[in-house]
């Protein structure tokens, strides 16, 4: 004889009060990775005003651009993994502490020198944010479909964020100091500390091994020399620095893998990359990435050096973008219970490949609205490639390992935003240089900064009589324009190329 139950109104209230719960912890977690995320892009705003307010060299100035990134980069793993064992609330949490103290440092530098020391312990505590997020969602949200729609949006704070940056960096530098950037992570974090201990759960590995110095060590000695390597690349060429980068990361890399292989409990399962999804779901991940920073790199500038918007103007350009990279990412977790992920992921890395030929095909005749319709077409196949390849990643992986895998997942996310700039930028730097024709009556200082980007060249137009100043400019944008024609057929065959492995690797 079979017996019914019929579920409570106790009990009917209470499943309906932890589902909603979830979504609020939702909400608090998207804030560090909103901030995280306009972090990356905020900064290029702030330069010209930093440069004035602290006087630094240019060797300093590039310190405070990257010293956040190589940080960062070299820490997702290891922070990862710690979250595993430590718990992923508590790290994030200390993480979040940190980064909002350091934050609140760099916002009243005296000195170059202590806004670097704050920038390099903003990206340590940072580290701990990002992987702890994505691994919290991956245990919070274990219903296949509630967990893709939440993946759906912490990607589009993610991508939205990037894009997100140079409008509210533009909104911020028109009416406060340039402090003003970094002080931002003070009310956006604070809900964060202050809601996160009661609205999120706890969550580890119950069973971790025991944490290994070395395999942190070889981590940082990997990834922080591959960043700088490939800034070294893009702004140097091949050099001496570049290259002796590259090998220790090679080295180092090597050794962290052949570690992990012999350890009964490795720091990071390297034997994931052996699985054919969640290698192609990175790859499609990083490449995504790749695409958008890569994008915004030339659209930012195009828009205010070439079109003559003022920062903020030039953000509001992005917003339909921005948009779409939101709706994209939410349609698709829809979208995927009647279509293969492989199909989904394809597609978007079919779409970013279309925005590029778009701007390929317009040339430098193409209008700004050329422009908003390419990075909508471009945020449409960001939004629904980032969603699905995030949300395979963790799914290829148990859940008291989601730490470890998110870690992966960031660190291609970081590697695919140096390398969107480093790769499409030099690329776009060196056609300039080849294209522009500079003035001989130019002082030899300023013949070499006008004939090394458009933002140099605009420079020094501002000093030059009507005349010298019209054929200057004339001549720089229109090397710029046929730089970003070059780079943008780069770009959409390089997407090509991943849509194909994309639907190679995911379709099983």
């Amino acid at each position: 004889m079979e017996v019914s139950v019929t579920p409570t109104t106790d009990t009917t209230a209470s499943l309906s009060a932890r589902s909603v719960s979830k979504w609020w912890a939702l909400v608090v977690l998207m804030l560090p990775v909103l901030l995280v995320a306009i972090d990356n892009t905020v900064l290029s705003f702030a330069l010209p005003a930093i440069s004035e307010a602290l006087a630094p060299s240019g060797q300093q100035l590039l310190w405070i651009v990257d010293i956040y990134p190589l940080i960062l980069a070299g820490l997702l793993v290891p922070m990862g993994s710690l979250g595993d064992r430590l718990g992923r609330r508590r790290l994030l949490l200390i993480g979040g502490t940190g980064f909002t103290l350091f934050s609140a440092l760099a916002a009243f530098s005296p000195s170059a020198q202590t806004l670097i020391a704050a920038r390099a312990l903003m990206g340590f505590f940072g580290a701990m944010l990002m992987p702890a997020t994505l691994s919290l969602i991956r245990n919070i949200f274990t219903d296949p479909t509630e967990r893709r729609t939440a993946i759906a949006i912490w990607a589009a704070g993610f991508s939205g964020g990037a894009a997100l940056g140079p409008i509210v960096g533009g909104a911020l530098l028109e009416h406060f100091a340039w402090g003003s950037v970094f002080l931002l992570a003070v009310p956006v974090m604070l809900p964060l500390l202050l809601l996160g201990p009661v609205l999120i759960p706890e969550s580890k590995d119950p069973a971790p091994g025991p944490v290994d110095p070395l395999s942190v060590l070889l981590a940082l000695a990997t990834m922080t020399p591959l960043v700088y390597a490939i800034k070294s690349f893009a702004t140097g060429g091949i050099g001496v620095v570049a290259l002796v980068c590259a090998a220790i990361a090679l080295l180092s890399g090597v050794t962290f893998v052949r570690r992990q292989l012999a350890r009964p409990e490795p720091m990071l399962d390297v034997t994931l990359f052996t699985r054919p999804v969640f290698t192609g779901a990175v790859a499609a991940n990083l490449l995504s990435v790749f695409s958008l920073v890569g994008f915004l790199y030339f659209i930012s500038q195009h828009l205010q050096l070439v079109s003559g918007r003022s920062p903020l103007d030039a953000g509001l350009v992005l917003l339909p973008g921005l948009l779409v990279t939101i709706m994209a990412g939410l349609l698709v977790v829809r979208l995927v219970r009647h279509v293969t992920p492989a199909t989904v992921v394809t597609g978007g890395l079919l779409l970013n490949a279309t925005g590029f030929t778009l701007v390929m095909v317009t040339g430098s005749w193409g209008s700004d609205l050329a422009l908003l319709i390419a990075f909508s077409i471009l945020g449409a196949g960001v939004g629904a490639a980032e969603t699905i390849s995030n949300d395979l990643i963790l799914s290829a992986v148990p859940a008291e390992k989601a730490g470890a895998a998110s870690a992966i997942s960031e660190t291609a996310y970081e590697t695919g935003a140096v390398l969107g700039t480093a790769v499409l930028g030099s690329l776009l730097n060196a056609s300039y240089r080849s294209q522009v024709q500079v003035p001989t009556a130019l002082t030899a200082q300023q013949q070499t900064a006008a004939s090394e980007t458009l933002g140099g060249a605009t420079a020094v137009a501002a000093d030059l009589p009507t005349g010298a100043a019209e054929t200057l400019l004339s001549s720089a944008r229109h090397a710029f324009d046929s730089g970003v024609v070059l780079t943008s057929g780069i770009g959409a065959g390089l997407m090509i190329i991943a849509a194909l492995i994309a639907h190679r690797t995911l379709r099983h």
